[in-house]
């Protein structure tokens, strides 16, 4: 069989399941089965498939249909020009995070917490372009660390990253310049509703913290002022509804400069605030 008929037969079985996206997704699919880039999959069309590949891209296809996500299948999904490793253990790194590793950028810093790192894809790539800096980064998930630092030594950043077990801000000492957080927020009356890419295959405790979602932010606001460094900032990623929320949480507890961000899609996506400098008349210690 032709890897052209193997691309049309994976499309029409994903379609046929109702994969939003079916064609997009059987050709990242087919790339991984065959070794090779997406990119580059138009010119092997005509190519007969490799022996064992059809085996492989079937049951990769048969993953699919039951909604796990490609990230998962191929074990690797690209963030901010990076290729992370990707397992059932983390999130499935996503472009709208994009906007606080954007943001963090805007200024310098030499110190950065980030706080549920997951795959680590938030504070690797802000390492990566912030080359003088160093980075913590915390979750209470052992096999979710292993993967982040795999992630930071195969991305060249292993020795100005460090990964520990905390439960938010319990094993934390000193100050940052920086912290960074894409905690749990969804509601737990919403979780029913997530897609079933999400709610069946990415972990239930990265995903909400149960109540009314916004448990991390309290804990985060609460205690962050005293892990940052004066006039220090914190960017929080949210849910599209959560912006006023947060902000009044970060105001109640000192912080100044509180804005809510947008993403492309203009939906609030993260909250930046910062700490008062020592100089000012803040309430933070």
């Amino acid at each position: 069989m032709r890897a052209q008929d193997a691309l049309i037969a994976a499309t029409r079985q994903l379609n046929e399941a109702g994969i939003v996206g079916a064609a997009g997704d059987a050709r990242r699919i087919l790339a991984y089965v065959l070794g090779i880039a997406p990119a580059r999959l138009t010119l092997t069309l005509q190519d007969p498939m490799p022996k064992g590949a059809q085996e492989r891209l079937d049951a990769a296809i048969v993953a699919r249909a039951a909604h796990q996500p490609v990230a998962q299948i191929t074990g690797k999904r690209l963030f901010w020009g990076h290729e992370f490793r990707v397992t059932r253990d983390t999130l499935d790194p996503r472009p709208e995070t994009e906007i606080l590793v954007q943001t963090a950028l805007e200024q310098p810093f030499t110190s950065m917490l980030d706080l549920g790192t997951g795959t680590g894809c938030i504070l690797i790539s802000l390492l990566k372009s912030m080359p003088m800096a160093q980075g913590l980064g915390t979750d209470n998930s052992p096999a979710a660390l292993e993967i982040a630092r795999d992630n930071a030594e195969a991305l060249g950043v292993s020795k100005r990253a460090n990964f520990i077990a905390s439960d938010w801000f319990d094993s934390i000492i000193g100050r940052f310049d920086l912290i960074v957080s894409n905690p749990p927020y969804i509601a737990a009356d919403e979780m029913a509703a997530l897609s079933p890419d999400v709610r069946d295959w990415e972990p239930p405790g990265a995903l909400s913290p149960g109540g009314d979602g916004l448990d991390a932010y309290r804990t985060i606001a609460r205690d962050g002022g005293a892990r940052l460094t004066a006039g220090g900032r914190i960017l929080l990623e949210i849910g599209p509804t959560q912006g006023a929320a947060v902000r009044d949480l970060l105001a109640a507890q000192g912080f100044i400069q509180i804005a809510i961000l947008k993403d492309l899609d203009g939906r609030d996506r993260v909250v930046a605030a910062r700490k008062p400098s020592e100089a000012s008349n803040g309430t933070l210690s």
